[in-house]
């Protein structure tokens, strides 16, 4: 199932008509520069030059789709390629392939859509798609396009015991994928929380990578 999977990134659905992207890069920089400045504040936080420590976070019940790993290193054969008009990633490592495509399309290349496709590179599932989401989110069917309600599946996830996050990058907007207008997730909790808006990778989604190759933290 994991080989066969391509998902699209959480900037993608389309939200209220109002909403603005802040998150503004230069046309003259390339996903090369994207990526280093969207890794820029991690550095310091390292374990043993591998990945960030502290957090929480889940994956898919998966072991082949997994990315080798040497030493402290994981080793990620992936193109990324502005071919296409999308922002999307398989989940995970394909082995049918020598080297996977990483769609970044010009309007992906923000920090959070860079970190958003490459943990799914990594293994990792949408937020609300995790299993226990059903504890922490609604998903309003009624409000969301007819041919776009798959994007909103639940997995049997190994959630690596951690919470669910709503800060997460992984996780959808409120409006994702909405037919009127209307919110297609919300917060169990608190139904007014917005959701969706991380300007970049939370403390759980790289501790969650930590746990899934067994990094040291």
């Amino acid at each position: 199932m994991v080989g066969a999977c391509r998902c699209s990134s959480h900037s993608a659905p389309p939200a209220r008509p109002d909403d603005v992207i802040d998150d503004v890069t230069d046309d003259n920089e390339s996903v090369s520069d994207i990526i280093a400045k969207a890794n820029k504040d991690i550095e310091s936080a390292m374990t043993e030059g591998d990945v960030k420590s502290d957090g929480r976070r889940n994956a898919l019940h998966c072991s082949s789709c997994k990315w080798p790993k040497y030493g402290k290193y994981v080793s990620i054969y992936y193109h990324f390629s502005n071919k296409y008009s999308e922002c999307w990633s398989y989940i995970g490592r394909v082995l049918y392939y020598r080297r996977q495509s990483l769609s970044l399309s010009s309007a992906c290349l923000t920090t959070a859509t860079v970190q958003h496709e490459l943990f799914h590179a990594l293994g990792f599932t949408h937020e609300h798609s995790r299993s226990d989401r059903d504890d922490h989110v609604t998903v309003h069917y009624e409000n969301i396009l007819p041919d776009k309600k798959h994007n909103f599946k639940k997995y049997r996830t190994n959630n690596l015991y951690t919470p669910y996050d709503f800060d997460s990058v992984m996780q959808y907007q409120n409006w994702a994928w909405t037919s009127n207008r209307e919110m297609t997730l919300t917060s169990k909790e608190n139904p007014k929380l917005m959701l969706g808006i991380a300007k970049s990778a939370s403390d759980n989604d790289f501790l969650r990578v930590n746990r899934y190759y067994k990094c040291p933290v």
